[in-house]
C-alpha cells in the first residue's frame, strides 16, 4: 500500500506581507511530511509601504506587488485563489466564497482590515476605500486613466489623517499633476483629529508645512459626515466638491470572524497570545492587522506585519514538530517614515522628526532590498 505523500497539511489563508516570509522560509527549509497552502483572492499582492509611491508615479506597478504564484511554485506551496468566507473548526476545514472547503492540520490567517465604510453615510456608494490594499493598485490604475482626458478643476478629497492618509493625499497630489496635464488639481485632507495624531508634535508641524507649501488644503478637526456624488459634508455642515474621495479611516475587521467562534478583540479582530496563536484554539495563529496580540497591542501598522514574518515561521515549524511556540515582544517604538511623494520623506520615531530627499533614497532602499527577498528575478 502507498504511502501518503504528506502526514500534515499547513494552511495560510491570505497573502500578506506575513504570510509572504512563511512561504520563503518553508521553500528554504520544509518541514518533511508538510504540505503548505495558501488561499488568497488576489494573486498579485501588494507591499502597502511602496503604494504611495506606485500612486505618486516612482514605481511601477510589479515593482510593487508580489507574484504569489511565482512565489508559491518556486516554494514548493499549493496555491488556490479564493477567497476565505469562514472556518469550520469542528471538521479543521476553512470555507471558500467559490471553491470546496480547504482541510488545515494547522492554520495561519492573514488577511489584512478594510475602512469600515458603514461610519459614513454614502462612502460605499461614492468613495474608493484604501484598503483591502491588493484593490487600491487597480482602481488607482483606472482613475488615472480616466483623468488623463480631464480638464479644468479636479478636486480629490482624502478621508483620515493617519499616516496612511497623509501619504496617500501627497501621493495623490504629485501623482496627478504629472498624470492629469490638462486638470488644475486640488487636493483635500480632511480627518476628524488633528493630522499625525498620536505622532510626535514635530512630525505634525513639518507635515503642516509641507502642506502648505505644496498648495494641499489640510482641514484638521473636521469629521465627515456624508459622501454624495461628487461632494463631501463635515460636522460642520460645510460642503466640499469632490470629483473623487479616498477614505483611509480606523481599519476593520473581516465579518466573517465573528463566524468562527474564536475569541475576538472588541473591535472585531483575531485575539491572539504572544505567540501569535489564537487564544481560543491551539491548531490557528493569526498575524498582520487581522489580529490584535492582547499582551502587546499595536497600530495596525506595515511595520508589524513584516517583523511578525520570522516570528510566525519559527512558531509554526515548532507546533507542526511538536514543539511549544516560543512567545514574541514586538518593539514598542519604531520608526516611521512617510513620503511626500515629490521625492522626498519625513522620518520620526519618539519626539523627533526629519525630512529630506535622502529620507526618500532611505526609504527607497530599505522597502526594494525587502521586495528582493520574494520577487522572480529577471
Amino acid at each position: 500500500m502507498q504511502a501518503p505523500t504528506h502526514l500534515k497539511d499547513l494552511v495560510l489563508v491570505g497573502g500578506g506581507h506575513t504570510h509572504v516570509h512563511v512561504l520563503k522560509s518553508f521553500g528554504l527549509k520544509p518541514v518533511p511530511g508538510v504540505r503548505l497552502t495558501l488561499i488568497g483572492r488576489d494573486v498579485e499582492t501588494p507591499y502597502s509601504g511602496m503604494i504611495p509611491g506606485f500612486v505618486a508615479g516612482h514605481y511601477t506597478f510589479d515593482e510593487c506587488h508580489i507574484d504569489l504564484a511565482w512565489l508559491c511554485a518556486s516554494n514548493g506551496a499549493r496555491l488556490i485563489q479564493d477567497e476565505a468566507i469562514g472556518i469550520d473548526r469542528a471538521s479543521r476545514q476553512v470555507l471558500l466564497k467559490d471553491g470546496p472547503a480547504v482541510s488545515y492540520d494547522l492554520l495561519s490567517i492573514d488577511v489584512g482590515s478594510a475602512p469600515n465604510l458603514e461610519t459614513i453615510p454614502g462612502a460605499r456608494q461614492w468613495a474608493t476605500p484604501v484598503k483591502p490594499i491588493a484593490e487600491l493598485g487597480r482602481h488607482w490604475m483606472a482613475f488615472v486613466e480616466r483623468m488623463r482626458a480631464w480638464l479644468g478643476p479636479l478636486n480629490v478629497t482624502v478621508i483620515g489623517g493617519g499616516a496612511g492618509g497623509v501619504e496617500l493625499a501627497l501621493a495623490i497630489d504629485h501623482g496627478l499633476r504629472e498624470a492629469a496635464k490638462g486638470a488644475q488639481v486640488q487636493v483635500t485632507l480632511a480627518t476628524k483629529d488633528e493630522i499625525l495624531a498620536g505622532q510626535a508634535a514635530a512630525a505634525q508641524r513639518r507635515m503642516r508645512a509641507i502642506f502648505q507649501r505644496r498648495g494641499l488644503r489640510l482641514l484638521e478637526k473636521a469629521a465627515t459626515v456624508r459622501i454624495e456624488r461628487g461632494a463631501v459634508q463635515l460636522e460642520s455642515g460645510q460642503w466640499l466638491q469632490a470629483d473623487a474621495v479616498f477614505v483611509v479611516t480606523e481599519a476593520s475587521a473581516a465579518k466573517w470572524f465573528a463566524t468562527t467562534g474564536l475569541p475576538l478583540d472588541e473591535r472585531g479582530f483575531l485575539a491572539v497570545q504572544d505567540t501569535l496563536r489564537s487564544t481560543g484554539d491551539e491548531r490557528i495563529f493569526a498575524v498582520g492587522d487581522c489580529a490584535t496580540v492582547l499582551r502587546h497591542p499595536r497600530p495596525k501598522a506595515g511595520v508589524f506585519a513584516v517583523r511578525q514574518g520570522p516570528p510566525l515561521a519559527e512558531n509554526l515549524r515548532r507546533v507542526l514538530l511538536g514543539e511549544a511556540p516560543e512567545p514574541f515582544v514586538p518593539q514598542t517604538r519604531y520608526l516611521s517614515i512617510i513620503g511626500t511623494g515629490d521625492g522626498r520623506a519625513v522620518a520620526t520615531r519618539g519626539s523627533w522628526a526629519i525630512e529630506g530627499a535622502w529620507v526618500w533614497r532611505w526609504k527607497d532602499h530599505v522597502d526594494r532590498k525587502w521586495m528582493r527577498l520574494y520577487q522572480r528575478r529577471v
